[in-house]
């Protein structure tokens, strides 16, 4: 499960964040595209932008559940 306490800095401020267990699987990225991207150098995802309608919503959470290494977070 996520730990909110090894969020990568990355993350926006708001409910969803990646923490430091991501691999780089790409499966956020490609699940919620409008609220995921990749640090380049780091070479981790972490959210761009909180879902602002209920399908980013939808993605965001099918994302969190499809997530094979339980690193993106929900403190909502």
């Amino acid at each position: 499960m996520a730990d909110i306490a090894n969020k990568y800095p990355d993350n926006v401020a708001g409910k969803y964040y990646v923490d430091n267990q991501c691999i780089d699987c790409d499966l956020c990225r490609e699940t919620a595209p409008a609220n995921f991207t990749r640090n380049e150098d780091g070479g981790y995802s972490f959210v761009l932008k909180q879902p602002g309608t209920p399908e980013e919503e939808a993605q965001c959470k099918e994302a969190k559940e499809g997530c094979p290494v339980e690193a993106i977070g929900d403190n909502g």
